[in-house]
């Protein structure tokens, strides 16, 4: 989909917009739950904002974008047209997604915001049949149909958050393989020009890559437990200085012996049978200890990876391995994965025109690689730098190892 034309941009658009509705309708329901009133879901204020902006998103960058022919080349605040709804800015920009209620119009209900939604995408695809077919054209068509991915990943992640109901499930996934055996070469870290790229994989440079070793699959939940059993959580010297006060401060707030929604861990706590008891969309699931890891903080990943004397991969070495160790069993697409990389910019980064995509987050996070079960498969791609805090744990998030 990054060198998709206007025909696949088109259906791409309104599938994405489609799976936007769907999420939004679960979470509808949720709202509406009489065993729900009073929670965060009852309300369906993140949900609401959610959905609307990727609806907000497209108009702004596409429909009410003066200078959208630029592409990548359009200014970060090109002069902009009224959006066809007066509150559009209000009630689903950026600025305003902390609004603390009762301040400024009423919000839209889910009606409204389904009719927006569908007003929106309209608007959107009447305009892609005028564009012409070149990079610069279709850049933010591409750009609005990728962000409208993530924001609907980013809404099966809040329906784990907040316990609603969805009825999707994960992959079957295959058993554990040894770790593969890398050989040093120079790669050629990031991007290259042509067709869409995301600005913090801009551009291409070469790096040199020593010989490593790295596990072929994400680390499972079988190893993890051993970790947990081993008093993990209670082992100083296992953890970063910041980890471990983060670790702190989650014992404070009630308690943290296992990554994020996992109701029972541990071998003895099983009696000896399976591994772990996660919540997923609300219900409890038992996972198979070849699963991997969910929902893990970059400071777990990293002390897991101190007790077993192992480490986490740099970003160059994960993306070399994705790309040459995949025909001898190097899997990736189950879960984001952490990497030992500080998110950073490239030699030579210049930001896209949505300068709040990447410059906010460089020095502060690390970089996620690979994807995750709910990520759409037009999102995964093996140059793709997701990033997020080191505390982050309600994404589908978990880490592989490198031997030291």
């Amino acid at each position: 989909m990054r060198q998709a034309g206007r025909d696949a941009l088109s259906l791409a658009l309104i599938d994405a917009r489609n799976q936007t509705l769907r999420l939004l309708a679960a979470h509808e329901a949720a709202s509406r739950a009489p065993e729900r009133a009073g929670t965060p879901a009852a309300s369906g204020a993140a949900p609401l904002w959610l959905a609307g902006h990727a609806g907000w998103f497209a108009e702004s960058w596409i429909a009410r974008n003066t200078q959208v022919a630029l592409g990548a080349g359009c200014p970060a605040a090109p002069a902009r047209l009224a959006s066809i709804e007066p509150h559009a800015d209000f009630w689903w920009g950026p600025l305003h997604r902390g609004q603390p209620p009762g301040r400024g119009p009423a919000g839209p209900d889910f009606t409204a915001t389904r009719g927006w939604l569908l007003e929106t995408l309209e608007t959107t695809l009447d305009l892609l049949d005028k564009a012409a077919d070149s990079d610069d054209a279709l850049y933010f068509y591409r750009l609005a149909l990728f962000h409208e991915d993530q924001v609907g990943e980013r809404m099966v992640v809040l329906a784990q958050t907040l316990g609603v109901a969805l009825a999707l499930e994960a992959p079957l996934i295959a058993g554990l393989r040894e770790p593969l055996g890398v050989p040093a070469t120079r790669w050629s870290l990031g991007s290259v020009p042509g067709g869409f790229v995301f600005d913090n994989e801009k551009w291409a440079h070469p790096v040199n890559v020593p010989e490593f070793e790295i596990d072929a699959q994400p680390v499972s939940w079988s190893q993890f437990v051993e970790f947990v059993d081993d008093g993990g959580y209670d082992r100083q010297e296992l953890w970063h200085p910041e980890g471990w006060a983060w670790l702190q401060d989650a014992e404070a707030s009630g308690g943290r012996r296992g990554p994020r929604h996992v109701e029972q861990i541990g071998v003895a706590r099983f009696g000896g049978a399976g591994a772990v008891l996660q919540t997923r969309f609300g219900q409890p699931v038992r996972l198979a200890g070849h699963h991997p890891v969910s929902h893990v903080s970059w400071w777990e990943a990293d002390a897991w990876c101190r007790w077993a004397g192992r480490r986490l991969p740099d970003e160059v070495e994960w993306e070399l391995a994705a790309h040459l160790a995949g025909r001898r069993g190097f899997r990736w697409g189950d879960v984001h994965e952490w990497t030992a990389s500080r998110f950073q910019p490239y030699p030579g980064f210049t930001p896209d025109p949505w300068v709040a995509y990447s410059v906010p987050h460089f020095g502060k996070a690390r970089v996620l690689r690979g994807a995750s079960w709910a990520t759409r498969g037009r999102m995964k791609h093996p140059k793709f730098r997701g990033f997020s805090e080191p505390g982050e744990d309600e994404i589908f998030v978990g880490f592989r190892s490198c031997a030291i």
